[in-house]
């Protein structure tokens, strides 16, 4: 399993990276949130400190300067869901946990939808070049 894991990352977009990146945020949310309601503390903590440093990477990825207002709404977005789960692992409140999952998990989606037409466009790119030859 390791192994596939390391081959899906290598052979993977920018997008496709940030796409995991969500996905492994939200499933430490989840075992997380799981493990809160459980009162198993140290899973709890163990796995929402994973999704924190999988938000803190996604903020440090985001480039200021050439992304405008979209690196400003998603630094906000990131910071937002950062501090639902530090006050949900504190407080032990899963609905903080579940504002967090909901915020990344629609803008994975948008992730997904702009990785579906980057997809698309390429095929079609690739298509005329095919069919001018």
């Amino acid at each position: 399993m390791n192994q596939y894991q390391k081959t899906a990352v290598v052979g993977a977009s920018p997008l496709q990276l940030v796409i995991m990146l969500y996905d492994g945020a939200i499933r430490f949310m989840n075992t997380g949130k799981v493990a809160m309601v459980e009162k198993r503390t140290f899973e709890q903590n163990e796995a929402l400190q994973k999704a924190q440093k999988i938000v803190v990477e996604l903020l440090s990825c985001l480039d200021m300067n050439k992304g405008g207002d979209v690196a400003k709404n998603l630094f906000a977005l990131y910071t937002f869901a950062y501090n639902e789960l530090i006050a949900a692992n504190l407080e032990d409140q899963p609905a903080k946990i579940d504002t967090a999952i909901r915020v990344l998990t629609e803008l994975r989606e948008s992730w997904v939808q702009l990785d579906a037409n980057t997809r698309s466009q390429s095929t079609e790119a690739r298509l005329d070049i095919s069919s001018a030859a």
